[in-house]
């Protein structure tokens, strides 16, 4: 059974919120501004409200997965640190006396109320209407960019994760007591992902049933995190990689292995559109599903600012379509040309080449003919045939025998030439100093918010922190300019 309000629970020691909780503290006035009531509308079709004892209630399990982004804490710390915090009490309406949930309650929430492709929207939207409602956002413009998260895993197996986790623990031990060594288990012998889950649980006994070492936190905190990396293989990692992760290119000589976040931002700084995708997808095509999104938030839209990539002839086009200046530096190489299978090869504006449809990156590119004639030049990259005679999508790419595997553009097309000329102005050159804000947003949210490395595997498990990330930030970014 489930009670659609979430209430405390009448208390003799109410009082001590007034005392011990600021008027200005954060959560406090996260708690002011936010209805939460959406969550329950949201997640009410998952609970049976007719049988049964009655469940934690949605919106208390949703704040703890929200106090567990802000703060950046494991499930056992925040339940922990939730049990003595009374600034966490108050926030999840609960009596000075109540107790906590088990954590492994939050695990269960996460797999299996948070399941909504809609989560993302829903929560970037609600922040939205809330900032609309403040009158925080002023601007009709949207920044865009894309940052870019590691998987958990980042092509490593879970056991060579654990293996890590486990390492860390017994380091942090030494650093107490060298002593205890002698007391660990024998490491495995096998490399497999069950005799690593066998020693760590072997590992984890052992330190609990020294109380000492416990309650000392610089062993806490890692031992903590070894447990949930236990649950969580245990639960749901069978495989040796991350299943939707893929590899994405940052630059010529640099790549990532896991998923990209294409974000638009209000000049605010309120986030107002988000897209998860896998690493390999390229910028620049997720700018009209952007700007769409964010216009059904609220976001009146007649400027987007971002970099080369979102400035291809289809980008150009939408935007004149659509009545919307578009800050976008041109990149003579992003346009596809003539070809008829535009989608089949993705430029690369960081690495400045293209990337096959199997994600391996040109490793040089030529250009031919001379600029003025009439005549357009054509840039070729070049690709590494010993990876096309193996590749899986070699049919109609390349043909066996060949000795060099090359891709053209033409470039510089009318639209782009028109675009060149408005990059030239003045008001363009002034509203492009703009675009650093996005940059500073990605970073909050990787180094603020956990938004660097995967907190699960995934694109589903992606999408979910994404959300919690995102409406984090949003939430805290409205409570600031409230203040101002």
């Amino acid at each position: 059974m489930l009670d659609r309000q979430l209430s405390m629970n009448l208390s003799q020691y109410e009082g001590l919120y007034d005392m011990v909780v600021p008027k200005d503290h954060l959560l406090r006035e996260i708690n002011d501004l936010i209805d939460f009531s959406f969550v329950y509308d949201e997640l009410k079709d998952k609970y049976c409200h007719d049988n049964g004892r009655n469940a934690v209630h949605p919106i208390r399990m949703f704040k703890y997965l929200l106090l567990k982004t802000i703060y950046t804490l494991s499930d056992v710390d925040l339940v922990e640190r939730a049990q003595v915090d009374m600034a966490f009490k108050y926030f999840l309406e609960l009596a000075p006396e109540d107790d906590v949930i088990d954590p492994s309650l939050l695990a269960y929430f996460r797999r299996k109320r948070l399941k909504d492709e809609n989560l993302l929207d829903l929560l970037i939207g609600k922040t939205v209407e809330v900032a609309l409602e403040k009158g925080v956002i002023q601007s009709k413009s949207l920044i865009l960019d894309a940052t870019h998260t590691k998987a958990r895993y980042n092509q490593t197996s879970p056991q060579e994760v654990l293996r890590t986790r486990s390492k860390n623990v017994r380091k942090m031990i030494y650093s107490v007591d060298e002593s205890m060594k002698k007391k660990f288990p024998e490491k495995p012998t096998e490399n497999t992902l069950q005799a690593e889950l066998d020693y760590s649980e072997r590992l984890v006994e052992m330190i609990e049933k020294e109380p000492k070492l416990g309650f000392i936190p610089k062993i806490k905190e890692p031992l903590n995190l070894l447990k949930e990396t236990i649950t969580d293989d245990q639960l749901e990692l069978q495989e040796s990689q991350d299943p939707d992760a893929r590899l994405g290119h940052k630059s010529a000589d640099s790549a990532f292995f896991g998923y990209k976040t294409h974000l638009g931002m209000s000049q605010e700084r309120i986030i107002t559109a988000a897209t998860i995708t896998t690493g390999e997808k390229t910028d620049g095509k997720q700018l009209p599903e952007l700007v769409k999104k964010s216009q059904e938030a609220g976001l009146e839209v007649e400027e987007i600012l971002g970099d080369r990539a979102y400035s291809s002839k289809e980008n150009i086009t939408y935007a004149k379509e659509n009545d919307i200046e578009l800050i976008s530096k041109l990149n003579p190489s992003v346009s596809h040309g003539y070809r008829k299978k535009e989608e089949a090869f993705e430029f690369n504006k960081d690495a400045g080449l293209y990337v096959c449809p199997a994600g391996h990156m040109a490793f040089r590119k030529a250009r031919q003919g001379k600029k003025g004639q009439s005549q357009n030049q054509v840039e070729t990259h070049y690709f590494d045939v010993e990876k096309c005679k193996h590749c899986p999508l070699q049919e109609g790419c390349y043909k066996p025998g060949a000795k060099t595997k090359s891709y053209s553009v033409v470039l510089k097309s009318e639209a782009h030439k028109d675009q060149l000329a408005f990059q030239n102005s003045e008001n363009f050159k002034q509203r492009a100093k703009e675009r650093y804000k996005i940059e500073a947003k990605n970073s909050e949210l990787k180094h603020r918010h956990g938004y660097e490395v995967a907190s699960s595997s995934g694109l589903e498990g992606m999408r979910l922190q994404g959300a919690m990330a995102i409406f984090t930030a949003n939430v805290k970014r409205i409570v600031k300019l409230m203040k101002e």
